[in-house]
């Protein structure tokens, strides 16, 4: 029995010393293969993690790599290695298993822009989808991503797995962080990236901006030498990080190295010449300057000789001429500051930093230090705060070496100053107004006249303002009482104008901001940049409502009634007085829309004396019955047939040949005679409709009318008794108003248009697209038609968005219970269009041009036997 059990243990020993070598294998298998897989899982972040075989040959071939036994690949379970400089090519393996429910969209990432030759396999199982070759060796384009690493886009479909096998080479420094990325969370990375990167550039060359501006201001080679070292280190580090690769020379990649090599003794350089400048070496340290000299001269060797040398060497040479300078500008500064040289301070402080950053990415790339942020990007942070100190040096140095010439400069100023005072007293005198202070209108039409040539192609508005009510108060309540309210004005308007940005401000010789101008005892200007003003002429009338409220005056509550009129240039003249002229007769206009100020219109100028005759001409032609009226046809696409008249008024002057319309009618709205006009309108159109009865009797005739005739208490009695003088039934009669006479006094406008619409006449709404009416309002008014605006039209065959307008606008008046009439259709085209569109009824020269009387009648007849519906089709 004994000896039965003994022999179980001999065998069990036995089996044990086989089975643990086999597991340990297999656990060793387990690990190594583990160390290469990244397992997609949702809402888990992705690992970084790789396994990799070094190919001391550099030769090995993708088929000899899937054969190569697991044990021989070493686990990197980072994500991140540093190999040094170094001959051999090293394989990067890595397997990506999608564990969800739906494609991922992936990104391969090299995050080292220095290696030479990439090349990425994509593996499905044993089968190659797909192979990309990139590095700094090669042009930049075609990349899968454009952006200076290297990156490979690929998918993993859900429960699938894809390898990748890269292939890195490089004659530099062997650096691989691997990461796999989610496409979107690359992009976002990316663009954060990109912004860090934009604030260290930007800030360096801004540096440089400013150092050259110095260095060309006051022709000092200190701030030269700074510039171009500053500049040196941009150039390396865009070289560096590829930048330079990839949008100065993407299709020349053997620049690449030679830009990189260059750049480090072009750096060395100047940074050698700034510190020989700055420290002032050669006054107290003439062996540190000769050892300076010496390294000065080496890098001027290595500059030159840099494009003949392979990259390999020049790398190596670059890295120890770079420990030599920087220890040789570490120990410069502590020198310096020791022989009391306070620059000598600011330098240590600046270059400890970059000298720390210096050794941390010397270690990076020989491998001694873990690849992480800060080796990364420490040679950069340390160069940012270089730079930064020395630039406060720079301003230190800079304002104490200035300081002297300042004072000096002070001293001569002061007394000119004081010879201007005097001037200026007598100056103030002649140019400002002894009661406000104001600076006068001499000096007004001075300011003026001098920006118009500094700005010929500006756009300014002249204006001014008038306390209407400053005599009443004078005798009323005395002068001195009117020139503290006069004073109050002033600067009340001072104040306001200080708040706007769009007034034009200058100073005057003693530095007084001028603003507001005293044009005479009552009257005050300032000038206008139209381009400062942009969309907000609101604030600027709200300020002009302020100066309307009442001022108190030992309390007494004065209105000081101001009035304010506005000019512009160039459209109302080139020169200021006559800007001031203009603006004064724009007062007297009635302000129009929401602002308070009157604009001058040459049209309204009832002071030109051409005008004035012009009106009292109007008058005599009424009562000779001299003007015409001719009449245009609407034509209906319903019927194809023509179903009304418009009366368009012409007037043939005995001296002035023809008067255009735009030109006598706002004449007759601002003087009065309008009334007349339309009086005489009204009746000859009704006249004449019942003389073109006789050749078709269901015409209609349209008569325009103002926003002043609408108000008028006679107009409702003018078409009742012209109707009962010509036997006419309403219905036959449009009264036609543009939206913005409808709009000009809604309440009294509307209760005008319903007392004619009560009595049987048709309202049509006239330029309708033009104004900026209401649709609510006009929603409200008692109107069955309206007019599309010829500026719509203009373009509607050749441009869709105008055809686009139209239709909505047609669409909108039937929306509103509105016949549409299209006037200004000029081509059949358009008449097409709008048929097509819906609309109502068209007018035009397409149909016919207005006609007198007598030839309206030839043609209607010559119309009634043709039906003009075919000229559509």
């Amino acid at each position: 029995m004994a000896l039965q059990r003994g022999l179980q243990l001999v065998t069990l020993s036995k089996v044990l010393r086989i089975l643990v070598p086999i597991l340990a294998s297999c656990v060793c298998l387990l690990a190594h293969a583990d160390a290469g897989v990244i397992t997609l899982a949702p809402d888990e972040p992705i690992e970084s993690r790789f396994q990799y075989w070094e190919d001391p040959g550099g030769e090995a071939t993708l088929a000899q790599v899937l054969a190569i036994p697991e044990a021989e690949w070493q686990p990197r379970p980072s994500g991140k290695a540093t190999f040094g400089i170094t001959d051999s090519a090293y394989w990067l393996r890595v397997q990506v298993r999608n564990q969800t429910s739906r494609d991922q969209l992936l990104i391969a990432e090299l995050a080292y822009s220095q290696l030479d030759d990439v090349v990425f396999h994509e593996l499905a199982g044993d089968t190659l989808i797909r192979r990309f070759s990139t590095g700094d060796t090669r042009p930049f384009y075609p990349r899968d991503v454009d952006h200076p690493n290297m990156l490979f886009r690929f998918h993993v479909a859900p429960d699938a797995a894809k390898t990748l096998y890269i292939r890195v080479a490089t004659q530099g420094t062997m650096v691989v962080p691997l990461r796999i990325w989610q496409q979107s969370d690359f992009y976002e990375a990316a663009a954060n990236q990109q912004k860090l990167q934009f604030f260290y550039y930007g800030g360096l060359a801004v540096i440089i901006l400013i150092n050259l501006a110095v260095f060309l201001t006051l022709r000092e080679k200190l701030y030269l030498f700074y510039a171009l070292a500053v500049f040196g280190y941009f150039l390396f580090f865009a070289a560096v990080r590829g930048f330079t690769l990839q949008h100065i020379y993407p299709a020349a990649p053997f620049l690449h190295a030679h830009v990189l090599m260059l750049s480090i003794p072009f750096l060395a350089m100047f940074s050698i010449l700034f510190c020989m400048e700055f420290l002032k070496v050669r006054s107290h340290s003439p062996r540190l300057y000769r050892a300076l000299q010496a390294m000065l001269v080496f890098e001027i060797l290595f500059f030159l000789s840099a494009p003949l040398l392979n990259y390999a060497t020049g790398i190596r040479l670059a890295a120890v001429s770079a420990f030599v300078f920087f220890s040789l500008l570490l120990v410069a500064g502590p020198v310096a500051w020791a022989a009391g040289v306070r620059a000598g301070a600011f330098f240590t402080l600046a270059w400890t930093p970059l000298t720390l950053g210096i050794s941390a990415t010397a270690g990076r790339a020989l491998g001694l230090l873990p690849e992480n942020f800060f080796t990364e990007y420490a040679m950069q942070i340390g160069s940012g705060l270089e730079a930064f100190i020395l630039t406060l040096a720079l301003a230190d140095r800079l304002y104490r070496e200035r300081e002297q010439k300042i004072q000096a400069q002070a001293d001569i100023l002061q007394q000119q100053k004081a010879r201007h005072e005097a001037q200026d007293q007598l100056n103030e005198a002649l140019t400002h107004d002894p009661v406000t202070g104001l600076p006068n209108r001499n000096r007004f039409e001075w300011m003026v006249d001098q920006q118009l040539k500094r700005d010929p192609n500006g756009r300014y508005m002249v204006g001014v303002a008038r306390v209407t009510r400053l005599k009443e108060v004078n005798r009323t309540l005395g002068l001195e009482r009117s020139e503290r309210l006069l004073k109050r004005m002033a600067q009340q308007m001072t104040e306001l104008a200080e708040k706007l940005p769009m007034v034009h401000s200058t100073q005057d010789a003693r530095g007084r901001d001028e603003r507001v101008y005293q044009l005479a005892g009552d009257s005050f200007g300032l000038l206008v940049d139209v381009s400062k003003a942009g969309d907000k002429f609101q604030v600027l009338d709200n300020a002009l409502k302020q100066l309307a409220e009442p001022v108190m005056i030992d309390h007494l509550a004065i209105e000081p009634g101001p009035r304010f009129g506005v000019a512009s240039y160039p459209e109302h003249g080139r020169k200021a007085a006559l800007l001031i002229r203009n603006a004064h007769v724009g007062m007297e206009m009635a302000p129009h829309g929401h602002y308070e100020s009157g604009f001058y219109s040459s049209k309204n100028d009832i002071y030109d004396e051409r005008r004035l005759t012009l009106m009292s001409d109007l008058r005599k032609a009424l009562r000779l019955n001299q003007p015409e009226l001719h009449y245009q046809p609407k034509f209906s696409l319903a019927t194809g047939r023509v179903t009304g008249i418009e009366a368009l008024i012409r007037w043939h002057h005995p001296e002035r040949g023809w008067v255009s319309p735009e030109e006598f009618i706002p004449l007759a709205e601002k003087t009065g005679v309008i009334k007349h006009l339309t009086r005489w309108v009204v009746d000859q159109a009704l006249n004449d409709l019942k003389s073109l009865h006789a050749t078709d009797p269901e015409l209609t005739v349209s008569v325009n009318i103002s926003a002043r005739d609408l108000v008028s208490p006679e107009l409702k009695g003018l078409f009742e008794t012209r109707m009962k003088r010509y036997q006419l039934s309403p219905d036959q009669i449009i009264v036609e108003l543009t939206e913005t006479a409808a709009m000009d006094d809604p309440e009294k406008g509307l209760e005008a248009l319903e007392a004619l619409a009560q009595i049987g006449l048709k309202i049509s709404i006239d330029d309708f697209g033009a104004g900026y009416s209401s649709l609510s309002y006009l929603k409200k008014l008692p109107a069955s038609e309206i007019k599309l605006d010829r500026a719509l039209l203009q373009d509607i065959d050749t441009s869709d968005s105008a055809r686009m307008i139209v239709e909505t606008a047609i669409s909108m008046g039937h929306g509103l219970g509105f016949q549409v009439v299209a006037e200004g259709v000029e081509s059949g085209q358009a008449a097409r269009l709008l048929h097509r569109m819906g609309a109502d009824l068209l007018q035009g020269y397409w149909l016919c041009r207005p006609k007198s009387l007598s030839e309206l009648e030839q043609w209607l007849r010559v119309e009634r036997k043709a039906t003009r519906l075919q000229r559509l089709y």
